[in-house]
């Protein structure tokens, strides 16, 4: 067969259901051949339901046949065997579930290499040659294997679509054209696929511009990221250097108090120890005297108590008694009043200081700031819940609900140094740096909403201390008929929907302060571009007696 150039290949001569070559090969009634054992084994599983099938095709067959070897058959694979047969296809060359199958290939199809436009039909490497060679199939548009041939056929007319209508901007054929379509804008598809070609490739352009210029915009942060990495560890490194010389110098003061302390310890021991010294020897010199006195006092010859008398009676100087009277001194304990003096100093300038260590830290801001929230679902991710501090209050406020909630009545506070004395306003105990979003419902009367600098004047005049009448404050008036903005004691009318509700944004770093209406909708009242300083607090302040501000918790 061979020498005849006779062309098979191994799937000619395969058994469909163990996909090897035939072993004991039969053929059953209609024509599909099988291993004996393979057909036998297929056939006893069927036993049972009585009725038996061609794996292949499916026509059944009653009773059971009888199976007898075909002979010829197994003498062409015999044959076949000796004079080789093209190699079997790897289990991978089989299409799979994912797979486009050769439409051909009967039994265990292989994987599509190609896909025809013309033929709307997907062929194996061995079923595509034709396309390669005769020349009628030379001219058909050969694709990548593609499952979704059947969709390029008309629905309608089940002719092929090869036009596009610009009108419905859909694909159909030639009949659609003259039919359905009739008097529409149509173009061949490929004209249209030119076209469209165009916008594509326009398209690609601007992506792999975008593309570019996100790549660069990665450099640039990754370059950031190197760079905040390299300035955090210099500032750690810097920071640990100062800390470590400032310990230096608190252990060298401390040796050096301790120093001087010891040496004058030593100092005024000595000069005590001097003058003890001397005493006790004036003391030992006056006892001596002293028993001689006593001595001469006895002697009953008097021109001998008078010859002795004038050599015993002279006394030696007397140390000044001055300079051994004890002062009611307190010794060394000025020193350890100076030393708690510089502790409580150091105490309380590491104590304003550290906070704006910590907010310069918490500043530092590489990236540009995010653009002010549009909706207010947006401006809840920023919410933050707030509180007054009543060492802050005027005398004519009232606070309630978890000291979130003030009204204008007459109180009994004890005097702080922290509270408000002229105006009937309060300041919050949290302050506020990046970024915040707050709302305020009030009632009754002209209500101030404000945010502030912590060392606003707490007494003096109106104009020093009052929200919005100074640099240290900002603050918007709301009452019943309009809204006025004030900074610095100028004021802005400011036109919007009434509401009994305000909220307030603030985006400390880019220096952004915006007050809205709060009802249905969101309305922004008034908005504020500057550079803030020092930390901010909410503050209220409210004019009229009975009227009520509340700081709402809001999600």
């Amino acid at each position: 067969m061979a020498q005849k150039g006779v062309q098979l290949d191994r799937e000619t001569f395969s058994c469909s259901i163990c996909l090897d070559l035939l072993k004991d090969p039969v053929t059953i009634p209609c024509g599909h051949s099988y291993c004996m054992n393979c057909i036998k084994t297929h056939w006893d599983e069927e036993d049972g339901m009585k009725i038996h099938s061609c794996p292949q095709c499916g026509q059944t067959f009653t009773p059971r046949p009888v199976l007898l070897k075909s002979t010829m058959l197994a003498v062409v694979v015999e044959e076949l065997k000796k004079t080789g047969l093209q190699a079997a296809p790897a289990d991978h060359c089989y299409a799979g579930p994912e797979d486009v199958a050769c439409d051909v290939c009967t039994g265990r199809k292989l994987k599509a290499l190609k896909s025809c436009l013309v033929c709307l039909a997907s062929y194996c490497e061995k079923h595509l040659q034709p396309h390669y060679d005769a020349a009628p199939f030379k001219k058909h548009k050969l694709v990548e294997p593609s499952k979704k041939l059947q969709e390029n056929i008309c629905s309608r007319h089940d002719e092929v679509m090869k036009m596009f209508c610009r009108t419905d901007q859909q694909c159909i054929c030639y009949l659609c054209s003259v039919d359905e379509h009739k008097g529409h804008d149509t173009v061949s598809a490929a004209a249209e696929r030119t076209e469209r070609q165009r916008e594509l490739e326009v398209s690609r352009q601007n992506i792999q511009q975008r593309i570019q210029d996100r790549e660069k915009d990665v450099k640039v942060l990754q370059q950031e990221v190197e760079a905040i990495n390299g300035s955090a560890d210099k500032a750690v490194e810097d920071s640990e250097k100062i800390f470590t010389e400032l310990i230096r110098l608190m252990e060298k003061r401390r040796s050096d108090v301790k120093r001087q302390l010891r040496s004058q310890q030593d100092t005024e021991v000595s000069r005590v120890k001097e003058l003890q010294e001397k005493l006790e020897q004036e003391i030992t010199e006056l006892k001596r005297k002293d028993a001689e006195l006593k001595q001469l006092s006895h002697t009953e010859d008097h021109t001998q108590f008078l010859h002795n008398y004038p050599s015993l009676s002279a006394l030696s100087e007397s140390t000044d008694s001055s300079s051994i009277k004890i002062r009611p001194l307190r010794y060394f304990e000025d020193v350890t009043a100076a030393v708690l003096e510089v502790r409580d100093k150091l105490q309380d300038v590491l104590r304003e200081t550290w906070t704006n260590i910590l907010k310069t830290v918490t500043e530092v801001d590489v990236l540009l700031s995010e653009p002010e929230p549009k909706t207010r679902a947006d401006f809840l991710k920023y919410s933050c819940d707030i509180t007054l501090d009543p060492n802050t209050a005027n005398k004519w406020l009232f606070l309630s609900e978890g000291n979130r909630k003030a009204m204008c009545q007459k109180q009994s506070y004890s005097s702080h140094p922290d509270r408000f004395t002229r105006c009937c306003q309060v300041l919050s105990r949290e302050s506020l740096t990046g970024r915040c979003y707050w709302e305020v419902e009030w009632r009754w009367g002209g209500v101030y909403v404000a945010v502030a600098y912590k060392n606003i004047s707490r007494a003096g005049s109106s104009d020093e201390c009052g929200f919005g009448l100074n640099e240290k404050s900002w603050a918007l008036d709301c009452n019943k008929n309009s809204y006025n903005f004030w900074y610095n004691n100028v004021q802005t009318h400011v036109s919007g929907p009434q509401s009994s509700r305000v909220g307030v944004y603030l985006d400390h770093s880019a220096g952004i302060l915006s007050f809205y209406s709060i009802s249905e909708t969101m309305t922004l009242l008034h908005r504020v571009q500057t550079t803030f300083t020092q930390p901010l607090y909410a503050g209220l302040l409210l004019l009229d007696y009975g009227a009520t501000a509340e700081f709402c918790k809001v999600k």
